[in-house]
């Protein structure tokens, strides 16, 4: 089954990384892309201006309730976890850290995928904590379709490594290979 959605988490050393993703993603892909990076929290960002200069996609940051739609990218707001709800609806959280993270990958993932089951697609970049990797196995067990960076070319390889340390069956790609597999399966 093709997804309905590809969620990319990331934290140190994964922007580049997005961005080469982006630049290169076919135009005829209109399916929701969301961006679960860890970044700071009480800052002014310009994340979302500069994903929009790379991509066909209209970014957005992600607002409670609003209802995920196709031709969009979302970005999940600095301190917030972003979760999924029925009717394909956006919930933002501002429980707990997990892995020392919100926005946390993992429970991005893991909502995502318990919703969507094989709908979905995880890629899992580029960081120096382990967030995402429980989410990426427990889409992989919902038959969701999981990517991780190849940990020779990441930046920071802890993430990936930690996501392929519990689970063997994800795709391990370099960052073009993720940009052809995409191309080739979702367009």
């Amino acid at each position: 089954m093709r997804p309905e959605v590809i969620i990319i988490g990331g934290s140190a050393g994964a922007f580049d990384a997005i961005l080469s993703i982006l630049n290169h993603l076919d135009k005829s892909i209109n399916i929701p892309i969301v961006i679960v990076l860890h970044r700071l929290k009480n800052t002014a960002s310009s994340f979302e201006t500069i994903l929009q200069r790379n991509t066909h996609y209209v970014v957005k940051e992600i607002e409670d309730k609003e209802k995920m739609e196709k031709g969009f990218l979302y970005t999940a707001p600095a301190d917030y976890h972003v979760l999924l709800e029925e009717e394909n609806t956006f919930s933002l959280d501002v429980s707990e850290l997990v892995n020392f993270s919100r926005p946390s990958i993992d429970v991005t993932f893991e909502s995502f995928s318990t919703l969507l089951k094989e709908k979905c697609c995880g890629i899992l970049l580029s960081g120096s904590n382990q967030d995402g990797a429980n989410g990426l196995k427990i889409m992989a067990e919902n038959n969701g379709k999981t990517i991780i960076q190849d940990c020779n070319e990441a930046d920071f390889d802890i993430m990936p490594k930690a996501a392929k340390n519990i689970y063997t069956k994800h795709k391990e790609l370099n960052t073009t290979n993720i940009i052809n597999t995409l191309n080739n399966e979702y367009h």
